[in-house]
């Protein structure tokens, strides 16, 4: 049977971006980097929760990780406007490899402490600030502004293919040889996207020519923000959004440990049901042909991200548990991607890394608060209470900030 027109419209829509040879580089590096990035990170919070059991240990875990994704950012965007984005790339990938493989030495040889585990997330938190807004604003110079909503998507897809596997892969791991050698095959996986982005060939880029200073820089890009209305408010319901609602992730160990009776095993699953969820969602937008009814998505998924954190906070059954969280998946990744595809779409070249900066630090910068909060409800009243108070919060500040993104796009 032969596919409707509409139907092949909408698969070749799908990977168009794939017909720019330097984004086809980038993406194939970071389906292999971001494999191992996902392993590292499960290991990692059932290593803490492993040594401490203790739930607000796992949100300080989160809070000292992404801290430097609230302070630091903004240099990273003004950087990202002032040098070659691949350089800069191409640096924190390498000190990236290096944070894992340090990770890794001492957890396998038995040394490892919690002090320093949290003293190595927070460095992978600095050199995360910088790659960051560094890498969103570079999509644009693989594929350019024609190609820019499909190529976010499908950076969002493989992003959530990797957190299918990833957490899958490590769940078995973790309980067969321990968690070092996720964090050794993390290490190992950072030469694929190294030497991806060493064989990109892209016309030389002239940086935004300022003799001001790097403050100066950063905060033309905040006023920008902050007096552009429609800028202002996506980044604002981004931020709260993203503190109260992902910091659901910091609790998924107790949930498989204490809730749920699972394991390391169920914590893969867990986690990788969620990534489904994620990766349908990107695809999604990927076959979406242009922006038009973006901001009314982007605002319904909010929504259904907080509903769908409500409804998993209140199941205890495993499976059950496992499906609720596809759809949490799905609506976060269109919340989120969404508003990154809108943001660019009104963003000067001239300014995109700084107010991708200022993305990174409503998406990530505002998790420390999230996962610290998360951690503390959750040692006070329970960690389903937790969730779904947090769930409940998501809805609440979706219909305070819609109705004004509503307006402004209209």
């Amino acid at each position: 049977m032969i596919p409707p027109p509409e139907s092949v419209g909408r698969l070749a829509a799908l990977g168009r971006s794939f017909r720019h040879r330097n984004f086809r580089l980038y993406i194939f590096g970071q389906m292999i980097s971001l494999v191992g990035t996902w392993m590292q990170g499960v290991a990692l919070s059932w290593l803490v929760y492993r040594l401490t059991g203790s739930s607000l240990d796992l949100g300080l875990l989160g809070f000292t990780s992404q801290l430097p994704l609230f302070l630091l950012p903004l240099l990273g965007g003004a950087l990202a406007d002032r040098l070659n984005r691949r350089r800069i790339l191409v640096g924190t990938q390498t000190a990236s490899m290096l944070q894992a493989a340090v990770l890794a030495a001492l957890t396998l040889t038995g040394r490892v402490e919690l002090w320093q585990v949290y003293a190595l997330a927070a460095l992978l938190g600095c050199i995360n600030a910088l790659d960051m807004p560094t890498r969103q604003s570079f999509v644009v110079e693989l594929v350019g502004k024609e190609d820019l909503h499909n190529a976010i998507a499908l950076n969002s897809s493989v992003f959530n293919a990797a957190r299918v596997v990833g957490p899958s892969v490590a769940g078995i791991l973790v309980a067969l040889i321990g968690e070092g050698w996720c964090f050794l095959l993390n290490s190992l996986s950072f030469v694929a996207v190294i030497i991806g982005l060493l064989a990109i060939r892209l016309p030389r880029r002239a940086p935004e020519a300022s003799r001001a200073s790097l403050l100066a820089n950063v905060l033309e890009g905040c006023r920008f923000a902050w007096s552009t209305p429609f800028v202002r408010s996506a980044l604002l319901l981004l931020g709260t959004g993203s503190m109260l609602g992902v910091s659901y992730v910091t609790l998924m160990p107790v949930f498989a440990g204490e809730v749920l009776h699972s394991g390391s095993r169920g914590l893969g699953i867990l986690l990788g049901s969620a990534g489904l969820g994620s990766l349908a969602a990107a695809l999604t937008l990927a076959a979406r042909r242009g922006g038009a009814g973006l901001e009314k998505l982007v605002l319904g998924a909010a929504g259904g991200f907080g509903l769908s954190l409500l409804l998993f906070s209140l199941s205890r059954n495993f499976l059950l548990s496992a499906l609720l969280l596809a759809p949490v998946g799905y609506s976060m990744i269109v919340f989120m991607a969404g508003t990154n595809t809108l943001l660019q779409l009104r963003t000067p070249d001239a300014l995109r890394g700084r107010v991708m900066s200022l993305f990174t630090m409503m998406l990530i910068g505002m998790a420390p608060f999230g996962s610290l909060l998360a951690g503390t409800l959750a040692h006070l009243l329970g960690t389903p209470q937790a969730v779904g108070l947090c769930g409940t919060a998501t809805l609440a500040v979706t219909v305070i900030f819609g109705k004004n993104i509503l307006r402004l796009s209209a």
